[in-house]
């Protein structure tokens, strides 16, 4: 009697619909060609079920979804095919979960369940958020939020969902448009994302505090504009008193149109997205904060647009920096430089950081070089890079190492009226140069590292948890930068 009743019970079990789950989402792999589920959750008897239904429909490799209906009260389940040597691998959860919450969106499925049997916690949870990033809010039609929860309650889960909700805020600022991004706007968004939250200060500086900083590299490129530029300052303070804070400075060019140096129509719409890097640091803040990372940090984003107009600035104008340097400016399009050279100099000078980042949408060169994959590094410092390496592999957002040598410098080097020009040898090596170029305005003995995510800018297609549009990279690898450091400091 024991023996069937124990029977009885295990095939009455049923997905946990007691959650008042419509749909879940569930992980199989294939063995022998025969496929094989792993859930817990479930009977034998619709285990073979589903692992039949399955064999059926020609389920055998990575990335194959089929969504079944109705098996044992559950209305839909979508089963994701890992690859079963990598079940419990971040990436492969981000990619299973984002597939699989796909299919079930577009067959009208509202509260969804995953089961976390076979998938890394919080791969899981980056790949909920990640894929369901939609920018509709100046849309009539708004698309319905899915409501996505693991089958129990897990801390790496969590810790998933904020990585992806930090990605998330730097795509909506870096998608958002221009005349609704502006430099103002941009530092009051950002404000409020970060406002309540614990040991974090922003600081908003205006054009006045600028010219009183000597900051005329990035005045210069403002004053073509009639929106006013912003200096964003945000100070983390999650880490000892005392203890040296890392940097992170982020290009903030809320639209590039290339100044006088005009650039030419076509794509020009995607210059909304040039304050990426100041769109990733603003992200990776809000991430630090959720997560409360043991560390300090501070935050600038030089906020403005670089625009043709009777006070613009010209080519072959000077200007001299706020470290003294002086430069001709040979192409107004050559701007981000400009702004990122007074911000370096007054992190590196006025806080003496442990280490420091800043992150751009430099050069055209780069996306050559690197295209969509990787975003490229130039550092100074070999602890960093391999710091930023292990970060990148562990998001599955990687960096490529790129050198970093005085000989792009030289042809910068060869103004007959300044220090410098902004120019060096164009697209030629023009990644390097502009990396280069930057170097010269950090103070030394200063780890730096430059990090040019033009080619990373935005995605041409979604495919899985990446969405077609402006995406938001590197931010989750900076997080995990930032979270490795607060517990092996750079010595």
């Amino acid at each position: 009697m024991f023996r069937l009743a124990a029977r009885q019970s295990q095939l009455s079990k049923r997905f946990f619909s007691t959650n008042g789950f419509d749909a879940v989402v569930v992980g199989a792999s294939v063995r022998n060609n025969q496929p094989k589920l792993h859930t817990l959750d479930i009977s034998t008897e619709t285990q073979q079920l589903v692992e039949s239904q399955l064999a059926l429909s020609a389920f055998k490799k990575a990335d194959d979804v089929r969504v079944l209906y109705d098996i044992k009260g559950m209305k839909q389940v979508a089963v994701v095919c890992v690859n079963e040597e990598k079940k419990n691998d971040m990436e492969t959860a981000r990619r299973a979960t984002a597939l699989g919450l796909q299919a079930l969106k577009n067959l009208g499925a509202k509260k969804i369940g995953i089961d976390l049997s076979c998938l890394n916690a919080q791969g899981a949870g980056e790949g909920a958020v990640l894929t369901q990033f939609c920018f509709d809010k100046l849309k009539t039609k708004k698309t319905d939020a899915l409501q996505v929860e693991p089958f129990k309650a897990n801390q790496d889960w969590e810790k998933g969902q904020i990585m992806g909700a930090s990605q998330n805020v730097a795509r909506m600022l870096m998608t958002s448009p221009s005349n609704l991004m502006t430099p103002k706007l941009f530092a009051e968004e950002v404000a409020y994302l970060l406002a309540g939250l614990e040991n974090v200060e922003v600081i908003v500086r205006d054009e006045e505090w600028a010219a009183k900083q000597n900051m005329n590299a990035f005045l210069s490129v403002a004053k073509g504009s009639c929106e006013p530029l912003r200096f964003l300052e945000i100070h983390y303070k999650g880490g000892k008193e005392g203890d040296r804070p890392h940097g992170l400075v982020g290009k903030g060019i809320t639209f590039d149109s290339g100044g006088i140096s005009l650039k030419p129509s076509n794509n020009m719409a995607l210059m909304k997205g040039d304050m990426g890097g100041a769109a990733t640091v603003a992200g990776a803040l809000y991430g630090i904060s959720k997560l409360k990372l043991p560390v300090n940090v501070v935050a600038v984003t030089p906020l403005c647009e670089n625009m043709p107009s009777s006070h613009a600035t010209k080519p072959g104008d000077v200007i001299k920096a706020m470290n003294g340097k002086s430069i001709e400016i040979l192409d107004t399009d050559a701007e981000g430089r400009l702004v990122l050279a007074d911000a370096l100099h007054y992190v590196s000078s006025k806080y003496s950081p442990a280490s420091l980042i800043d992150l751009a949408t430099l050069t055209g060169a780069m996306d050559v070089a690197l295209g969509d994959v990787y975003a490229g590094v130039f550092t100074n410092s070999d602890e960093m890079w391999q710091r930023l390496e292990a970060a990148g592999r562990a998001t599955h957002d990687p960096f490529w190492r790129m050198p970093l040598d005085d000989g792009y410098l030289k042809e910068m080097q060869e103004s007959l009226v300044a220090d410098l020009n902004n120019l060096g040898k164009g697209r030629s090596g023009g990644a390097c140069s502009a990396a280069a170029f930057l170097r010269e305005f950090i103070t030394e003995n200063v780890d730096w590292a430059h990090i040019d995510i033009a080619g990373v800018m935005d995605s041409q297609s979604t495919d899985g948890y990446h969405i077609k549009g402006m995406s938001g990279r590197p931010t989750r690898s900076l997080i995990e930068y930032i979270q490795k450091l607060s517990s092996h400091p750079i010595k």
